[in-house]
């Protein structure tokens, strides 16, 4: 399978955006921040970067607001490693996969333990 230049380019942002983030940015706001994904359009000239947050609702207002306040740092952070023309603008959202996947697995549970008490088999 051929990979697209977008896909490698999202691949070498998505490791440098996590190693910067991970030393740390001097914004309080940013709470414990991880990349879940990055998509980079074909142009070159955007990179949607998906990330999560541990914490609450305020923990993801708060980091959304650091990294977009953060957004021209860490794109000429990027600039200095990617051997690019353009360093693509940056787009943060919050990746919502994992609250679904959390409320799905707590209906799963939920729906097990109302079972356990009237399963017709055991008696």
């Amino acid at each position: 399978m051929q990979h697209k230049r977008s896909d490698k380019v999202a691949e070498t942002i998505h490791e440098l955006l996590s190693s910067i983030l991970s030393r740390g940015l001097n914004d309080p706001r940013i709470g414990f921040v991880t990349i879940t994904a990055v998509e980079v359009t074909d142009d070159l000239h955007l990179a949607r970067v998906f990330y999560t947050v541990i914490g609450d609702e305020a923990a993801r207002t708060n980091s959304e607001a650091g990294l977009n306040s953060a957004r021209g740092f860490l794109r000429r952070e990027l600039g200095k490693s990617l051997s690019m023309r353009y360093t693509p603008d940056l787009l943060f959202k919050y990746d919502h996969s994992q609250d679904y996947g959390t409320r799905i697995d707590s209906l799963l549970k939920e729906i097990d333990t109302s079972n356990d008490g009237n399963d017709p088999g055991h008696n």
